[in-house]
Formats: structure tokens, C-alpha cells, sequence
């Protein structure tokens, strides 16, 4: 299904198409290559590598270009160099940290969440990141997200559906405009929400065929994009915003908290006065999901709400994503928040 050559016909759209997929099939997979084109020490290479057998290493070329050349510690370089600490054993941390399998249907639905269906539409993502809760999620076996589609026409479907994955707009853009309309005939649906890491990943994606199938999309769209970091956004990211800001009814991101990457209230004030320079709304910060290689990021819960704290003392109320966590089996995610007053 990731295979799907795109359809426009028009000479603009085609060339958008092209660049995107350019830019992902030319993605780094190498530690090697990684460390050789940011002028990184030798010494993390060996890591590097043996990490990446575990989960392997991808990352495209726009969001290598804005890291710094010649530092380890850069946040975004933090987010997807693979480093021994992921190769640990750590208590606690497991394959499945939010109990994802249990709530598969076999037909690329997860049923987690009252009132709403997640579909799993892709199996694979633009950039690995080491922190992701589904890096050992097989998401290929689903079935596809026709399969998925297929299910919630029998089935029926809830007032809103999550197109997840992996990253759902590695689906080309006239599957996309399938998908859409086929949900738009369902009973019952009101919304569509698209989470996605293209857009920061690889904003070539947000071409002008699929600006304009969602901007005709018979359902409301929310696109959910995912930065951690202010530097992650930057001119480009900016401009592919502001076009799907321009097809949806919302844009909103989610950021989880990281250790070395945004475990600092001015880095989190920063982001989000970014997005909304952007046009686009923090929406969820989330505490680290317990997934195994990613230990070295957590930040504990008593640290996300002091940083919590000072973010709302710094930022007014409409710039304040939630902080929250995710308990496996729970219908929605816990909303955390200071005690006293």
C-alpha cells in the first residue's frame, strides 16, 4: 500500500509528489552515513550501529538539515541517532507499553479509545524515533487501511476516526482522497483526525492535490502534527503548515517530553510560540511511554509538572498544551495537574 504511484496528472502536482518521495527514498539508514554528513565523532558509530539492529535508523534530509553539524548533544540529532543506552534492559519498559495488542481488531482498527476509532493506515514513518511507542508494533499485519475501511463499514463507525499508523500520509494523495470520501459515507462520523510527522519529517508532503482533497474532505479534518523541538520548525515546516492550516479545520500538535531534547520550560515555551507563529495550536505534551530502548529519555512525572507550572507561568492559557500520559486499557488519556493551588 506504500507502494501506490500517485495519480495526478498535473504537471505541479506530479512534481510535488515526486519531491516527497524523493526526499523519503533518499532517507539516511546508515549510522555511518548519519554521523559522516553532520561531522560527528567516530566513537559513536560502533553504538550507533549495534543499537540500530534493534530499531533501525531513518531519517530524511530535511530534518538533518537543521540539526548542528558537530554536536552530539543537538535535540533534534537526540531524536533519532540510535546510542547504546536503547540496547539496556530496563524494568518496566516492554514492547507493548500501552497494551496496544490486545485492542487490535485484525483488521487495522484499534478500538482504545470511547467514541473513536483508530486506524491504522500505514505501517511505516518517515523518521524513527527511538522514543517511539510503536517501534516494535507490527502494524504491517493489519491488513491495510481498505481492510480497516472494510471493518467500519460492517461495523460501524464512531463520530470521529484517527488515521494513525505508523504515519498515514505516506499513503499517496489519491488514496487519501479515497479514504475520505469512503469515511464520509459512513453513518454517524463527524471528524477525521490525521496524525502525522510527515510535515515536520518531510514538508514537501503536503502537496497542493492533498491540500485541496482536504479542503474537500465531506467530514471535518484535524491534522495532529508532531514537533518536539523549536528548531524542528522551521521556513519550510512553516509554509506546509500553513497550507494544511488553510485545508483543515485545526492543526494542533502533540510533543513528548524528553530528556536532553525539550526537558526545559524555556525550550517548551520556545515550540510553542513557534506553532503558533506556525498556525499551528499546542495541543498534548506527553510523559514518555514506558516502550523498551527508550529509558534514557524519561522525564519523571513530578518534573513534567514543575516544568508544567512554569510553562503556564510564561505562556497565556491558549499557547498551554496538556500535560498527559497514557494508561494501558484506559479510555482516554489521564490529564495531569498541580495539586496545590
Amino acid at each position: 500500500m506504500l507502494t501506490d504511484t500517485p495519480r495526478e496528472p498535473k504537471t505541479g502536482a506530479r512534481s510535488g509528489a515526486e519531491r516527497w518521495r524523493r526526499e523519503l527514498a533518499g532517507a539516511v539508514r546508515e549510522p555511518a552515513e548519519l554521523i559522516r554528513r553532520l561531522g560527528l565523532p567516530e566513537a559513536l558509530r560502533e553504538p550507533a550501529e549495534r543499537a540500530a539492529r534493534l530499531y533501525p535508523l531513518r531519517v530524511p534530509g530535511p530534518f538533518i538539515a537543521r540539526m548542528r553539524p558537530g554536536d552530539p548533544e543537538d535535540p533534534l540529532l537526540r531524536q533519532v541517532l540510535p546510542v547504546a543506552a536503547e540496547t539496556a534492559a530496563v524494568a518496566g519498559y516492554g514492547a507493548d507499553p500501552l497494551a496496544e495488542q490486545a485492542q487490535r481488531t485484525g483488521s487495522g482498527v484499534l478500538e482504545k479509545y470511547h467514541g473513536r476509532s483508530l486506524v491504522l493506515a500505514a505501517g511505516g514513518c518517515p523518521v524513527h524515533c527511538r522514543y517511539c511507542f510503536r517501534r516494535t508494533f507490527p502494524a504491517g499485519d493489519e491488513g491495510g487501511w481498505r481492510s480497516a475501511l472494510a471493518h467500519l463499514e460492517a461495523a460501524g463507525a464512531p463520530a470521529e476516526v484517527i488515521l494513525s499508523g505508523g504515519d498515514p500520509l505516506l499513503l499517496d494523495d489519491a488514496a487519501i482522497a479515497e479514504c475520505l470520501q469512503r469515511l464520509g459515507r459512513l453513518d454517524g462520523i463527524r471528524r477525521v483526525r490525521i496524525h502525522t510527522r510527515m510535515p515536520v519529517a518531510i514538508p514537501a508532503r503536503v502537496t497542493e492535490a492533498l491540500v485541496r482533497h482536504l479542503a474537500r474532505a465531506p467530514l471535518q479534518a484535524v491534522a495532529v502534527v508532531h514537533a518536539n523541538h523549536p528548531h524542528e520548525v522551521d521556513a519550510e515546516v512553516t509554509a506546509a503548515l500553513g497550507r494544511l492550516r488553510g485545508a483543515c479545520s485545526a492543526v494542533l500538535n502533540q510533543a513528548v517530553l524528553l530528556r536532553g531534547v525539550n526537558d526545559d520550560a524555556a525550550t517548551l515555551a520556545a515550540l510553542s510560540e513557534r506553532l503558533f507563529e506556525a498556525e499551528a495550536l499546542p495541543y498534548y505534551l506527553h510523559l514518555l511511554d514506558p516502550v523498551s530502548g527508550a529509558a534514557h529519555f524519561d522525564v519523571d512525572a513530578d518534573t513534567g509538572l514543575r516544568l508544567w507550572t512554569e510553562l503556564a507561568h510564561r505562556l497565556p492559557g491558549y499557547l498551554l498544551p496538556r500535560l498527559v500520559r497514557e494508561a494501558p486499557g484506559a479510555a482516554a488519556k489521564q490529564v495531569l495537574t498541580p495539586s496545590g493551588p
